[in-house]
């Protein structure tokens, strides 16, 4: 045949219906059906020298068609994955998490000991523990104007030392 194009069709077209019915046999009905064919006519037409012309055509086609099919199904099966149901996952933190939580809370201890102690425990306190800048005051013995400013220029330092930026 040479690679004559025509000629191949002229070849396959009285084997296509069988050739998709063996197919949809092989690897059910589902949508690959076509992808399969079409990838066992092009392994046919690659193949088309391996052919010996002193034997029937339509079994050899059929049998390269079904070898195409089978391929492109355990390779479907391969890639095919399933979700992971929600009742599998874990409500605890990934490893990848806590790393990040870790690391966050080292620089965050570096960066409040840079801080004047008044600065540090007014944050700690606000931030960290909820108390009210009127409660601060109480505990720190200073007035509450002073723990707002405290807490204002404590925060301002640890985002710079923390590189987010000064918003200030």
């Amino acid at each position: 045949m040479d690679g004559d194009g025509e000629a191949f069709v002229a070849l396959v077209e009285p084997h296509l219906a069988g050739a998709r019915r063996l197919i949809r046999a092989a690897i059910g009905d589902s949508a690959d059906v076509d992808d399969a064919l079409q990838e066992g006519l092009l392994a046919a037409w690659r193949g088309l020298e391996r052919y010996d012309p002193t034997r029937s055509f339509g079994p050899w086609l059929l049998q390269v068609v079904l070898n195409a099919a089978r391929d492109l199904a355990r390779r479907e099966r391969v890639r095919r994955t399933e979700e992971i149901p929600a009742t599998l996952a874990t409500p605890a933190a990934g490893p990848d998490v806590l790393a990040d939580r870790a690391l966050l809370r080292a620089r965050l201890r570096q960066a409040l000991a840079t801080l004047p102690e008044r600065q540090r425990v007014a944050v700690t306190l606000f931030d960290a523990e909820g108390y009210s800048h009127a409660e601060i005051a109480r505990i720190l013995g200073v007035p509450e104007g002073t723990v707002r400013s405290d807490v204002f220029h404590a925060r301002r330092a640890l985002r710079r030392l923390l590189g987010e930026g000064d918003d200030a």
